[in-house]
């Protein structure tokens, strides 16, 4: 069973210095048809202008993800760290009891296209951390675990029992996720055109994916698919 989310489908917000499409429920866009997908809670994906962003501003009780497709992002937080994250990384907060952060685009003449990405705590009130993951030289034509629960395999560690997997694809590539029994999976198309069990697929797009053995996802052209496996 398969529940399609279309790129044109998802809320808008135009700012200006910021231009915003979301998967779900967010700020002034609620649809209660879509307020999240099992843990997943928010997947933004935000085009910030040259030399706008986020002004500090606080988190709580959240497991918050970015990764940066175009661009650059400079980062500082409560927990004292400050950097620039470049297109290909992932950063993680666990906001936990309490964070506070700023998000910039540094550059004066290139935009920034970043996700941000949402996902409920299994536990709240943890102690506020972070982690980064650089995915930027990954090969193309398998998957790359960006977190997990344990933080296996030199993953991310997060507080949830999530893992978050990101697979690059030429076209013709083609990947295979199995899905264990009682979990649910959501597929993320962050760039490029795929088919995803015989459904295709474009940049934007999405799927909630529920009884199915296992996801088979092919590029259709160059792409970047992030998948969710969830409880």
């Amino acid at each position: 069973m398969k529940m399609i989310r279309k790129s044109n489908e998802r809320g808008h917000a135009s700012h200006g210095w910021l231009d915003s499409y979301h998967t779900f429920s967010f700020a002034d866009y609620h649809d209660p048809k879509w307020m999240g997908y099992r843990s997943l809670r928010v997947i933004n994906d935000d085009l910030v202008m040259p030399g706008m962003g986020f002004g500090t501003h606080p988190h709580r009780d959240m497991e918050i993800i970015t990764y940066v497709l175009n661009g650059a992002l400079q980062h500082k937080d409560s927990m004292g760290n400050g950097r620039v994250i470049s297109a290909g990384e992932f950063q993680y907060m666990a906001a936990g009891t309490g964070v506070q952060h700023s998000e910039f685009n540094p550059s004066k003449t290139d935009p920034l296209r970043l996700l941000q990405i949402w996902i409920q705590p299994d536990e709240k009130g943890v102690k506020p951390r972070y982690a980064e993951k650089n995915y930027a030289a990954a090969p193309t034509g398998g998957f790359n675990l960006v977190a997990s629960k344990t933080g296996r395999d030199g993953s991310m560690e997060i507080h949830q029992d999530a893992d978050l997997l990101l697979a690059k694809l030429e076209s013709g590539q083609t990947v295979k996720h199995p899905l264990a029994a009682g979990r649910h999976a959501w597929v993320h198309v962050a760039e490029g055109e795929v088919e995803l069990n015989g459904v295709k697929l474009s940049g934007g797009d999405a799927a909630g994916v529920s009884g199915e053995d296992s996801l088979n996802i092919t590029g259709a052209k160059p792409s970047q698919v992030l998948v969710f496996d969830l409880i």
